[in-house]
Protein backbone atom coordinates (compact mmCIF):
# COMPACT_ATOMS: atom_id res chain seq x y z
CA UNK A 1 0.00 0.00 0.00
CA UNK A 2 1.71 3.00 -0.83
CA UNK A 3 1.57 6.11 1.39
CA UNK A 4 1.52 9.37 0.42
CA UNK A 5 -0.44 12.80 1.31
CA UNK A 6 -3.58 12.03 -0.85
CA UNK A 7 -3.72 8.39 0.86
CA UNK A 8 -3.33 10.36 3.94
CA UNK A 9 -5.65 12.86 3.58
CA UNK A 10 -8.08 10.05 2.43
CA UNK A 11 -7.74 7.87 5.71
CA UNK A 12 -8.34 11.26 7.42
CA UNK A 13 -11.62 11.61 5.47
CA UNK A 14 -12.10 8.13 6.91
CA UNK A 15 -10.87 8.76 10.35
CA UNK A 16 -13.48 11.93 10.82
CA UNK A 17 -16.19 10.10 10.50
CA UNK A 18 -16.46 8.92 14.30
CA UNK A 19 -15.77 12.30 15.40
CA UNK A 20 -18.91 13.77 13.05
CA UNK A 21 -20.95 10.93 15.11
CA UNK A 22 -19.58 11.42 18.17
CA UNK A 23 -19.73 15.47 18.29
CA UNK A 24 -23.85 14.30 19.47
CA UNK A 25 -22.57 12.40 22.18
CA UNK A 26 -20.35 14.66 24.09
CA UNK A 27 -21.60 15.76 27.49
CA UNK A 28 -23.92 18.86 27.01
CA UNK A 29 -21.84 21.18 29.11
CA UNK A 30 -18.91 21.19 26.32
CA UNK A 31 -21.42 21.58 23.09
CA UNK A 32 -25.53 21.30 22.76
CA UNK A 33 -27.93 23.19 20.02
CA UNK A 34 -25.93 25.05 17.23
CA UNK A 35 -22.42 24.06 18.89
CA UNK A 36 -23.60 20.45 18.20
CA UNK A 37 -24.81 21.03 14.64
CA UNK A 38 -21.88 23.89 13.64
CA UNK A 39 -18.88 21.70 14.70
CA UNK A 40 -20.91 18.16 13.01
CA UNK A 41 -21.06 20.67 9.71
CA UNK A 42 -17.92 21.99 9.97
CA UNK A 43 -16.58 18.37 10.24
CA UNK A 44 -18.62 17.40 7.70
CA UNK A 45 -17.46 20.44 4.83
CA UNK A 46 -13.92 19.75 5.83
CA UNK A 47 -13.99 15.86 4.96
CA UNK A 48 -15.49 17.24 2.12
CA UNK A 49 -12.81 19.28 1.27
CA UNK A 50 -10.23 16.92 1.63
CA UNK A 51 -11.99 14.52 -0.92
CA UNK A 52 -11.46 17.37 -3.05
CA UNK A 53 -7.54 18.05 -2.03
CA UNK A 54 -6.43 14.50 -2.16
CA UNK A 55 -7.29 14.21 -5.54
CA UNK A 56 -6.34 17.41 -6.93
CA UNK A 57 -2.71 16.47 -4.80
CA UNK A 58 -2.84 13.31 -6.26
CA UNK A 59 -2.90 14.50 -9.75
CA UNK A 60 -0.21 17.16 -9.70
CA UNK A 61 1.65 15.20 -7.44
CA UNK A 62 1.37 12.13 -10.17
CA UNK A 63 0.64 10.27 -7.25
CA UNK A 64 -2.45 8.29 -8.14
CA UNK A 65 -2.15 4.73 -7.44
CA UNK A 66 -4.94 1.19 -7.60
CA UNK A 67 -4.95 1.70 -3.91
CA UNK A 68 -5.75 5.38 -4.22
CA UNK A 69 -8.41 4.90 -6.58
CA UNK A 70 -10.20 2.03 -4.37
CA UNK A 71 -9.76 4.12 -1.03
CA UNK A 72 -11.07 7.56 -2.34
CA UNK A 73 -14.61 6.53 -3.38
CA UNK A 74 -15.05 4.38 -0.26
CA UNK A 75 -14.36 6.86 2.18
CA UNK A 76 -16.92 9.44 0.07
CA UNK A 77 -19.53 6.82 0.09
CA UNK A 78 -19.06 6.29 3.96
CA UNK A 79 -18.94 9.85 4.82
CA UNK A 80 -22.01 10.82 3.04
CA UNK A 81 -23.77 7.48 4.67
CA UNK A 82 -23.27 8.31 7.62
CA UNK A 83 -23.51 11.77 7.37
CA UNK A 84 -27.53 10.42 5.91
CA UNK A 85 -27.84 8.41 8.56
CA UNK A 86 -27.61 10.54 11.10
CA UNK A 87 -29.59 13.13 9.32
CA UNK A 88 -32.62 10.52 9.42
CA UNK A 89 -31.90 9.41 13.22
CA UNK A 90 -32.40 13.63 14.38
CA UNK A 91 -35.10 13.49 11.87
CA UNK A 92 -34.30 16.16 9.66
CA UNK A 93 -34.49 13.84 6.18
CA UNK A 94 -36.94 11.19 5.42
CA UNK A 95 -35.48 7.55 5.02
CA UNK A 96 -36.50 7.12 1.71
CA UNK A 97 -34.52 9.77 0.59
CA UNK A 98 -31.52 8.71 2.50
CA UNK A 99 -32.14 5.02 1.18
CA UNK A 100 -32.04 6.30 -2.48
CA UNK A 101 -29.25 7.48 -2.16
CA UNK A 102 -27.03 5.14 -0.43
CA UNK A 103 -29.15 2.30 -2.62
CA UNK A 104 -27.72 4.15 -5.61
CA UNK A 105 -24.28 4.37 -4.45
CA UNK A 106 -23.93 1.10 -3.74
CA UNK A 107 -25.37 -0.14 -7.07
CA UNK A 108 -23.09 2.01 -9.21
CA UNK A 109 -20.45 1.08 -6.94
CA UNK A 110 -20.98 -3.04 -7.90
CA UNK A 111 -21.77 -1.40 -11.30
CA UNK A 112 -18.17 -0.25 -11.96
CA UNK A 113 -16.59 -3.21 -10.11
CA UNK A 114 -18.32 -5.49 -12.61
CA UNK A 115 -17.66 -3.35 -15.37
CA UNK A 116 -14.07 -3.14 -14.67
CA UNK A 117 -13.61 -7.09 -14.65
CA UNK A 118 -15.30 -7.07 -17.80
CA UNK A 119 -12.49 -4.47 -19.43
CA UNK A 120 -15.43 -1.55 -20.03
CA UNK A 121 -15.18 0.27 -16.76
CA UNK A 122 -15.21 3.53 -19.34
CA UNK A 123 -18.67 3.00 -20.17
CA UNK A 124 -19.22 4.28 -16.40
CA UNK A 125 -17.50 7.32 -16.27
CA UNK A 126 -18.55 10.17 -14.07
CA UNK A 127 -21.14 12.02 -16.08
CA UNK A 128 -22.20 15.37 -15.82
CA UNK A 129 -25.32 14.44 -14.25
CA UNK A 130 -23.30 12.59 -11.61
CA UNK A 131 -21.07 16.24 -10.61
CA UNK A 132 -24.04 18.10 -10.72
CA UNK A 133 -26.02 15.19 -8.09
CA UNK A 134 -22.90 15.37 -5.92
CA UNK A 135 -22.82 19.21 -6.26
CA UNK A 136 -26.18 19.47 -5.00
CA UNK A 137 -25.81 16.64 -1.94
CA UNK A 138 -22.72 17.93 -1.20
CA UNK A 139 -24.23 20.95 -0.78
CA UNK A 140 -27.42 19.81 1.09
CA UNK A 141 -26.01 17.75 3.78
CA UNK A 142 -23.67 20.38 5.95
CA UNK A 143 -27.21 22.35 5.16
CA UNK A 144 -29.25 19.85 7.01
CA UNK A 145 -26.62 19.02 9.47
CA UNK A 146 -26.10 22.76 10.08
CA UNK A 147 -30.22 23.16 10.28
CA UNK A 148 -30.47 26.28 12.17
CA UNK A 149 -31.89 29.44 10.71
CA UNK A 150 -29.24 32.10 8.98
CA UNK A 151 -30.86 35.41 9.43
CA UNK A 152 -34.24 35.34 7.37
CA UNK A 153 -32.78 31.73 5.51
CA UNK A 154 -34.57 28.62 6.87
CA UNK A 155 -31.64 26.29 6.32
CA UNK A 156 -33.50 23.26 7.72
CA UNK A 157 -36.14 24.24 4.13
CA UNK A 158 -33.15 24.97 1.65
CA UNK A 159 -31.15 22.23 2.44
CA UNK A 160 -34.92 19.52 2.12
CA UNK A 161 -35.22 21.02 -1.21
CA UNK A 162 -31.49 20.64 -2.51
CA UNK A 163 -31.37 17.01 -1.07
CA UNK A 164 -34.92 15.68 -2.65
CA UNK A 165 -32.69 17.46 -6.18
CA UNK A 166 -30.21 15.32 -5.54
CA UNK A 167 -32.13 12.56 -4.82
CA UNK A 168 -33.99 12.94 -8.04
CA UNK A 169 -30.45 13.28 -10.09
CA UNK A 170 -29.50 10.22 -8.03
CA UNK A 171 -31.86 8.31 -9.90
CA UNK A 172 -31.42 9.83 -13.09
CA UNK A 173 -27.78 9.19 -12.81
CA UNK A 174 -28.51 5.55 -11.99
CA UNK A 175 -30.47 5.15 -14.78
CA UNK A 176 -28.06 6.69 -17.37
CA UNK A 177 -25.23 4.87 -16.10
CA UNK A 178 -27.58 1.35 -16.27
CA UNK A 179 -28.01 2.73 -19.96
CA UNK A 180 -24.37 2.33 -20.54
CA UNK A 181 -23.81 -0.57 -18.58
CA UNK A 182 -26.61 -2.55 -20.78
CA UNK A 183 -25.15 -3.53 -23.85
CA UNK A 184 -22.43 -5.00 -21.97
CA UNK A 185 -24.73 -6.42 -19.26
CA UNK A 186 -26.87 -8.14 -22.33
CA UNK A 187 -23.35 -9.25 -24.13
CA UNK A 188 -22.02 -11.15 -21.18
CA UNK A 189 -25.61 -12.86 -20.73
CA UNK A 190 -24.99 -13.98 -24.44
CA UNK A 191 -21.74 -15.39 -23.31
CA UNK A 192 -22.42 -17.87 -20.65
Amino acid sequence: MPLNIPILLTWLRILLIPLMIGIYYVPASWLFGVGRDLAAMLVFVFAAWTDWLDGYLARRWNETSAFGAFLDPVADKLVVAVALIMLVDFHRLDASIAAIIIGREITISALREWMAQVGARKSVAVSMIGKIKTVAQMTAIPLLLYHQPIGKIDVQYLGTWLVYIAAVLTLWSMVYYLRMAWPHLAEQDKKQ
